[in-house]
């Protein structure tokens, strides 16, 4: 009995063990956040606009490169709804004057602030390690403690890279004519430190 608890706990962490690395080595792109309510409204009320801006484009006999155009985004329009998910309450769309109102308007610029502040790849990260670190808190044990001390390690390691990187970025604004100069200090990193740097700046 003791053997196979043993055996558990060992598998355990280090099953917590691969998946810190592969978090640490694969980096964000493969977390996504909740999806919030605005930007299933939006993207619903996409493709309700699109469907209108096909008809209106139709019923104006316009040319067929603009028809088929509209006809097209219409389509595509579908797989935003379909990824988001359809909204709790649906945006007033019944005519073209509902889809332009000023309300839809608002909608489509607070969708977008919500998903430019989803997209930042320090708060995905840091909600990952915290992630990580929690479940491995829950689970407790040797394994369990080794593993969120790794976590914790591998976070203040991700802040200090956060530091330098915003660091440069800042010096190459406040200094265009030095861009060069700071390229050529940089130019001997190695292949892999060139894609994880590239990879958090997004």
């Amino acid at each position: 009995m003791r053997k196979s608890l043993h055996a558990h706990k060992y598998l355990t962490g280090f099953g917590l063990y691969i998946m810190a690395g592969i978090l640490l080595l694969t980096g964000c792109e493969s977390m996504r956040f909740g999806v919030d309510e605005s930007q299933k409204e939006n993207a619903w009320l996409h493709n309700r606009t699109a469907a209108a801006a096909a008809q209106v484009a139709e019923a104006q006999e316009t040319t067929a490169e603009l028809q088929g155009l509209t006809e097209l985004s219409e389509l595509q329009s579908q797989a935003f709804t379909a990824y988001f998910g359809l909204p709790k309450q649906y945006p007033a769309a019944e005519t073209v004057n509902d889809i332009l109102s000023e309300s839809n308007r608002q909608l489509a610029s607070k969708a977008i602030g919500v998903s430019e502040a989803q997209a930042d790849p320090w708060s995905a990260a840091d909600t990952a390690l915290d992630l990580g670190i929690g479940i491995c808190a829950i689970l407790g044990g040797v394994y369990g403690t080794k593993a969120a001390k790794f976590l914790e390690e591998a976070k203040t390691k991700y802040k200090a890279l956060k530091e330098i990187i915003t660091g440069n970025e800042l010096f190459k604004k406040a200094n265009q004519a030095q861009i060069e100069a700071f390229k050529q200090a940089h130019a001997n990193q190695s292949p892999e430190t060139k894609q994880i740097v590239t990879q958090i700046k997004g």
